[in-house]
């Protein structure tokens, strides 16, 4: 028998988090699934233990204590979804790094277009283009401007400058662009 395993196997089935090898998301790192009841009574047991247990093993698994002013269900919680990825494998390598590189791009502004912008129908764009104001209304299924309907914003605004220009850019939302746009409520 390998010390080790038994060490690990220990561990889990006494709701403690195992060594921080297992975290890295790699599937041929993560321990076999058990069954979901062992898991479901890992977690029941984490409401049982006293809130001094809890910060160890949150001590265990960080190898710092638990934050200022972190309640105790929170901790329970996190040690839960702790339990959870241990058992049933936590989020991969490559969706980490994806998730990384947007949060510094965001920080950075270097995100052209803001990934949670979504424009609800009936919202209003407004942009000034060598001395006209020109508007378009969102609908469902694309947009309209001056009485004529339109799959994209950049249709739009290649029409209206003719050249290639990006729609979302031209209309101001994107946080590269330069001009000043404004946005008026739905109907």
């Amino acid at each position: 028998m390998n010390p080790a395993i038994d060490d690990a196997s220990a561990r889990q089935h006494a709701g403690e988090p195992s060594p921080a090898g297992h975290r890295n998301g790699n599937r041929h790192d993560r321990p076999r699934r058990p069954d979901l009841t062992e898991v479901a009574r890992q977690i029941a047991g984490l409401a049982n233990r006293s809130t001094q247990d809890l910060r160890v093993a949150w001590r265990q698994l960080h190898r710092t204590g638990p934050p200022l002013g972190l309640s105790r269900d929170l901790l329970i919680r996190a040690l839960s979804n702790q339990l959870q990825e241990q058992s049933y494998g936590g989020v991969s390598r490559v969706l980490r790094r994806r998730l990384q590189s947007l949060a510094g791009a965001s920080e950075n502004s270097t995100m052209a277009v803001d990934p949670g912008l979504v424009l609800k129908t009936g919202t209003i764009l407004v942009r000034q283009w060598r001395g006209h104001t020109h508007t378009v209304l969102v609908h469902k299924d694309g947009f309209e401007h001056e009485g004529q309907r339109y799959r994209s914003l950049t249709a739009i605004a290649e029409r209206i400058t003719e050249a290639h220009w990006s729609g979302p850019r031209f209309f101001g939302l994107t946080k590269r662009a330069g001009t000043s746009v404004g946005l008026k409520a739905g109907r």
